[in-house]
């Protein structure tokens, strides 16, 4: 886990204790390599959350996205990025 995404993150300042261990063992897990992998891994993260009654905010979804990127090639992270895009383009119709 890159320590830099949380020192200092002014998102984390006001976050429920209870997020915030979720965020934090979702970054301390075993996190897919691909892309492929990444969107399942992700959803079933996130599922698991609101199984909990925790919600992300779009910033949240940035972070949990930027944590998982870590571990993936510059061109996994791309495809990342332009997936992630589309998502939200397609919500905001």
């Amino acid at each position: 886990m890159n320590q830099n995404l949380f020192d200092n993150n002014p998102m984390l300042q006001n976050m429920s204790p209870e997020k915030l261990q979720f965020l934090m063992n979702f970054a301390n897990s075993k996190k897919p390599n691909s892309m492929q992998e990444m969107m399942p891994f992700l959803l079933s993260f996130i599922n698991s959350a609101q199984s909990k009654n925790i919600q992300f905010s779009n910033n949240e979804t940035d972070l949990l996205i930027n944590i998982l990127k870590q571990n993936m090639t510059p061109e996994e992270a791309s495809k990342a990025d332009k997936i992630v895009q589309m998502m939200r383009s397609r919500q905001q119709k």
